[in-house]
């Protein structure tokens, strides 16, 4: 591949300066003496230390010091490795290019998102037509330091109107600005303290959100948020004045959804206590005073309406059909015995879209994209021509388009918006980013290795074509594995640096996430969690087994519940990687529940209060508690000091614990990023110099030159 460094000669090391830093390990410094308390918790009679208790609250002043003095350790430790500018302005020139995000359609306006290349986040334009574009909103003014992010934005029908929603430093609680789009002039006061909410408006007159109740003063980012609200906001009248419409002490639950079929005629209200299955319930708007219906009274399944047509509705629905199928019904007699089949459950797992008065079935086929269309009686149409084995999202847009469009992407195919024919099924490239990276030079191939249990897991591995398969390529194998998350190949500007410095890629989809369905999801929960686990490490054990890496040139990591993943393979089998990154990690299993809306992962986990047996499985891999005096991977722990859905916490008592128990020579850092959340909204510079800093780590513990000289 043709290197455009800055200057090459500069980011070349010599064969004796690499000599000479191969014999030279890097040394920390001493790290912080983190003091140990005497507190306790037993359950079902079993006494559970946890010293480090102290740590979960995140605004005391002796955490904060800790923090500072980690950070130090960290940053002094990084600073020294000698190619950690190189990758880093190689980053920076890999992310120089435009990047968009697919068009909508909001009244007379097309709206897109731009980012220039290097700016903090992504602006969002618009134009008539084929007029100029026209910029509209720009987040980079809303802080000086960029860590300010546009979060959201919904319209009026008519498009007169947006509703858009800010998070500031990464946090999960949004305010929301309201404003009139021909002048953009701001209506009415900004709402605060909305968390885990959309927008859905009922004409122009107002519009629904959810929120729950802000914890008290000094626990904002780590308390508890239990009870989810709907309410409506009636435009020119005080926030305090916001009407209840569902949730609170009449019907408690932690997630309350809600948003309004395209004609506007029904109100569709979603309710869960955990992450998985919710009620489903619907108002005829059309009907004033109408009550609010129950159309599924269990959270047993995953239920939304996604269209309506003169008062019957579509659902999507995987209600004893767990790789999910679309029923209708009438509104009028909703509940589920009265459901009939329109696009039936197939062996591929279903998720749906509409545009222009058709359905696209999009379906995961060995967590590849297949994509076909419908119209609205059922009839299968054809079978959208995708550019290759990927990704592909979006096929979405109003009852009246003729033309909608999506985007392409896979592990060596960067992110391209196609425009789509909904008439003649045609597809034409309308915007290809011009990143570095020449796909003809790299292939990706999907595999199936055997896990423990003899289950079938599959794999795709990414590198450079003609790469020798040694066992000296470093390899990062990154996996998620909860929730039903589906992980597809995806692009990665970051990535480059691997797979251009002789690196592979490697992505299993494991159990407990959704690529096969419900039942491949509760494979790996509460207590089948370490099939999870023993899947992860039988894919590290596939790359070992067929030269593809050794455990010397072996990286693994994993964000939120997959820094879960990595924490637990970690510490169950500490001798089989050479780097670890858990990111934003669930480290602490004991104790998960007692903050923000973790007690929701529930479904997926199970907690040490439920039974005795579930306490002692949790007990058993719980990272925090797993760790025992032994020789560890060097580790680079992430998380941020805004993060408040997986609180920070787990990762300082995770990470002090790993400190004090290294008995290897292998480094242990704890990365803490300032003014930074669970990871969306991050500006362009945190998120480089997060990505140099790990490949850095990474290529430094593995004695791997960069740039490699085979480049």
């Amino acid at each position: 591949m043709k290197r455009r460094f800055v200057a090459l000669a500069a980011l070349l090391l010599s064969s004796q300066a690499y000599a000479q830093y191969t014999q030279t390990a890097i040394k920390p410094l001493p790290y912080p003496k983190a003091k140990k308390v005497d507190t306790v918790t037993t359950y079902f009679g079993t006494k559970v230390p946890d010293p480090y208790r102290w740590l979960e609250n995140d605004q005391a002043a002796d955490t904060k010091a800790w923090v500072q003095e980690e950070n130090k350790v960290t940053q002094g430790y990084l600073a020294q490795i000698p190619y950690r500018e190189n990758i880093r302005k190689r980053l920076e020139t890999l992310w120089n290019y435009e990047k968009y995000g697919a068009p909508f359609k909001e009244g007379k306006y097309t709206y897109f998102s731009k980012n220039t290349g290097l700016q903090s986040q992504s602006a969002l334009y618009r134009q008539v037509g084929n007029g100029a574009p026209e910029l509209f909103l720009d987040p980079n003014t809303f802080s000086k330091d960029g860590t300010t992010s546009l979060a959201g934005i919904d319209f009026t029908k008519d498009g007169s109107m947006a509703a858009y929603l800010i998070s500031e430093g990464g946090s999960d609680w949004r305010k929301v600005i309201v404003l009139k789009t021909a002048d953009k002039a701001m209506v009415g006061d900004t709402l605060k303290d909305v968390k885990f909410s959309g927008i859905a408006w009922k004409g122009n007159d107002g519009f629904y959100y959810s929120s729950y109740d802000k914890p008290k003063v000094g626990s904002q980012l780590a308390g508890l948020t239990q009870h989810h609200k709907l309410y409506y906001h009636k435009l020119g009248t005080p926030q305090s004045a916001d009407k209840l419409i569902f949730g609170g002490e009449q019907t408690p639950r932690r997630y309350v959804g809600a948003y309004l079929t395209e004609d506007q005629r029904f109100l569709v209200i979603t309710a869960a206590n955990t992450t998985t299955g919710n009620e489903l319930y619907v108002q005829d708007l059309s009907k004033p005073g109408s009550a609010i219906t129950q159309v599924v009274d269990n959270f047993d399944s995953e239920n939304q309406v996604f269209s309506n047509v003169s008062g019957k509705l579509y659902l999507f629905t995987n209600l004893n059909a767990p790789n999910f199928r679309v029923v209708t019904v009438d509104a009028a007699s909703p509940k589920s015995a009265n459901w009939k089949d329109l696009i039936p459950e197939t062996k591929n797992v279903l998720s749906v879209s509409t545009v222009g008065g058709k359905i696209f079935a999009k379906y995961l086929k060995d967590a590849t994209s297949l994509v076909e269309q419908y119209d609205m009686s059922g009839k299968k149409e054809r079978t959208v021509e995708l550019p290759s084995v990927g990704s592909a999202s979006g096929f979405g847009g109003k009852k009246d388009e003729k033309e909608t469009y999506y985007t392409f992407t896979s592990y060596i195919y960067p992110p391209t918006i196609f425009k789509y024919d909904l008439a003649t099924g045609k597809s034409t490239v309308f915007k290809k980013p011009n990143v570095q990276f020449d796909p003809t030079k790299f292939e990706s191939k999907q595999v199936f290795y055997t896990s423990k249990d003899g289950t079938k897991i599959p794999m795709i591995i990414t590198y450079k074509k003609g790469l020798a398969m040694n066992g000296k390529n470093p390899t990062l194998l990154y996996a998620y594995g909860g929730f039903g998350v589906s992980v597809t190949p995806s692009f990665s500007t970051s990535n480059i640096v691997l797979l251009e410095n002789g690196g592979i890629y490697a992505v299993p989809n494991l159990r407990g996430g959704g690529e096969y369905g419900e039942t491949w999801h509760l494979a790996g929960t509460k207590l089948k969690k370490q099939n999870v686990f023993d899947d992860y490490l039988a894919a590290a054990e596939y790359l070992v087994k067929n030269n593809y890496t050794s455990k010397d040139y072996l990286a693994i990591s994993g964000g939120s519940n997959g820094g879960l993943l990595v924490g637990a393979t970690m510490t169950q089998h500490p001798e089989m990687f050479k780097v670890a990154f858990p990111a934003v990690g669930v480290m602490d299993m004991l104790r998960y529940n007692k903050f923000t809306a973790g007690a929701g992962w529930a479904y997926d986990y199970g907690t040490a209060e439920d039974s005795k047996e579930m306490f002692e499985y949790l007990y058993k891999y719980s990272p925090y508690h797993a760790i025992k005096p032994a020789s560890y991977p060097a580790t680079l722990v992430t998380t941020a000091d805004h993060d408040d859905r997986v609180v920070p916490a787990h990762s300082f008592k995770f990470g002090t614990r790993l400190q004090e128990s290294q008995q290897g020579a292998a480094p242990v850092l704890i990365r803490i990023e300032t003014k930074a959340g669970h990871g969306a909204g991050r500006s362009t510079a945190q998120v480089i110099g997060e990505q140099t800093d790990k490949w850095a780590f990474m290529f430094y513990n593995m004695g791997v030159k960069y740039p490699a000289a085979t480049n």
